[in-house]
């Protein structure tokens, strides 16, 4: 058993965002499924919303945010965040991140704003189309520099370890695989923080790394912890469609430079359909290239920005440009085929603005948690910014839960693992099959566009999953492929019981049944309790 400050389960911007603020006072162990560059932001291509520009206003900003959100944001969530923008941005700076910049008409250099869909004004700090890379990798560099930081690769963690406290439950660290050596093992820990990222791994297709499973929203879910709005799972409208590549995201900033979305047979898909056209937000545009696809029959749509100086295009977007040319597409001059894939998850683990969670000793931070700033539906590149400001503001807030528990000494038997050893799991074709049939049946049933009756059988179909795999766990060596295979038949059926609750259409959430908001009865959050397992 390991003994640390702070324990931070994830490698992406949340997590080392919340290991370099908390290191200044104490240690910290950052926990990472496989090498610690792995993540949602290394690959977002985007950037991140920030008004830095005397043009733009944080009241434009934050009624942009309300208004994708349709209702369900927490407003003071989203005044924090976006008050907060200059000085996340000036923070990502100081850290080592290198922004795109140009020269204003004096001569100056300035930032280089992009704009995206939903946005009224250019605010999207970018770092040309690699900004989630360029972040992660000085984030990585920073936290390689402090000697209070451990990160522990090719590690999974497994379960939460809970003490009992004079209230109740309290979290006292976590359980974790370490997959190189297959042996179990425990990191105990006064403060304990999910940064696990998003569930994409729980859709058939999605823009989102291998190691999105979910596994933040599972774990607290199972130690009693509350989730909300689980049914609000955002799908980035232009994935590529290609045979050779796996998703691959086509930035919502390449619509902001001019591009626009036609069917096969070159009619603009988003004419009429919203008055920012091509630029609306996501949840409208995944719906109308999923009801074109529907209505044509057509397997993809296309992404077209010839009409836009293709030196100019190529200089913006180096890295599609040179991804695309590797299979053979110069987007510069012929249209890209994408697709509608899982990005975002909304909804999540429930915690205050602080990222405290209800569980003592456990915060959630990054797109795990739920503060509310998405609401029914994220503004593009919002979710890098909420990231940074959150997990600063539950990195101080830990800090100071910490001064008060400064010498606590955590029992090594609160953290003993009592489950099964690591090691290959027998007849592992079943777990492979099972990972086919949840993704396909969350694809087919829960995915752009729902039924009531589609969601019933989804359920019906998740929990015959969830009980065979409950059955594997109890009885078979503890492996990644079947932690991760437990968390996704959880997630998908959260994500199910979430969709079920609420009879509308609101956001990302749209229901053929209730086609229809319904303010008088579903302007709330929807949560769903959590469920302490032995």
């Amino acid at each position: 058993m390991e003994s640390v400050d702070f324990v931070v389960v994830g490698s992406g911007i949340a997590g080392l965002t919340f290991a370099l603020s908390a290191a200044r006072s104490g240690r910290v162990v950052v926990i990472t499924k496989k090498d610690d560059a792995e993540s949602a932001t290394n690959m977002a291509q985007g950037g991140i919303a920030a008004v830095v520009r005397g043009t733009d206003s944080f009241e434009k900003h934050v009624e942009d945010t309300l208004t994708a959100g349709v209702g369900l944001c927490r407003r003071e969530a989203v005044e924090i965040a976006v008050r907060s923008g200059p000085d996340a941005v000036r923070r990502l700076v100081a850290w080592g991140a290198e922004f795109s910049k140009r020269k204003d008409p004096e001569g100056n250099e300035v930032l280089d704003l992009g704009q995206e869909g939903g946005h009224s004004a250019r605010r999207i700090v970018h770092a040309a189309d690699m900004t989630g890379k360029e972040i992660e990798n000085s984030l990585l560099s920073a936290v390689g520099e402090n000697p209070d930081i451990e990160v522990w690769e090719d590690h999974v963690a497994i379960d939460l370890a809970l003490g009992v406290g004079s209230a109740g439950p309290v979290c006292v660290g976590v359980h974790v695989l370490d997959v190189e050596r297959e042996r179990v093992t425990a990191v105990a820990a006064p403060v304990t923080v999910l940064a696990t990222g998003g569930c994409g791994k729980v859709y058939l297709y999605t823009t989102n790394p291998d190691i999105a499973s979910g596994d933040g929203v599972a774990m607290a879910f199972r130690a009693g912890v509350p989730v909300r709005n689980m049914e609000f799972v955002q799908f980035h409208p232009t994935c590529l469609y290609h045979p050779e590549v796996r998703s691959f995201l086509i930035s919502e900033a390449v619509r902001g430079e001019g591009a626009v979305l036609r069917s096969l047979s070159g009619e603009r898909i988003m004419k009429g359909r919203h008055p920012r056209e091509d630029l609306a937000p996501r949840d409208i545009v995944a719906r109308a290239i999923d009801a074109t696809m529907k209505a044509t029959g057509d397997k993809h749509a296309y992404l077209d920005i010839t009409a836009e100086d293709p030196e100019r295009i190529r200089a913006r977007f180096p890295n599609i440009a040179e991804k695309l040319a590797e299979v053979g597409i110069d987007f510069a001059i012929e249209p890209i085929p994408v697709v509608p894939a899982a990005h975002y998850l909304c909804g999540g683990i429930a915690v205050d603005l602080e990222g405290r969670t209800p569980l003592p000793g456990l915060y959630a931070i990054g797109e795990t948690a739920h503060t509310g700033m998405h609401g029914a539906n994220r503004l593009a590149s919002n979710s890098l910014l909420e990231a940074v400001v959150f997990s600063d503001r539950a990195a101080r807030s830990a800090v100071d839960e910490h001064a008060g528990l400064r010498g606590v000494v955590v029992a090594a038997g609160e953290v003993e693992w009592e489950g099964s050893d690591a090691g290959p799991v027998p007849e592992g074709v079943v777990i492979d099959f099972n990972w086919d049939i949840v993704r396909r049946l969350m694809w087919d049933y829960v995915g752009i566009v729902r039924s009531e009756r589609r969601l019933e059988l989804a359920r019906t179909g998740i929990s015959a999953i969830r009980a065979e795999v409950a059955g594997y766990f109890a009885g078979h060596p503890v492996s990644r492929d079947l932690l991760e295979l437990r968390n996704i038949s959880l997630v998908g059926e959260l994500i199910i019981r979430s969709a079920l609750l609420r009879n509308e259409s609101r956001g990302l959430h749209y229901v053929e049944d209730y086609p229809e908001r319904d303010d008088e009865r579903f302007l709330r959050d929807t949560v769903i309790a959590g469920v302490p397992e032995p």
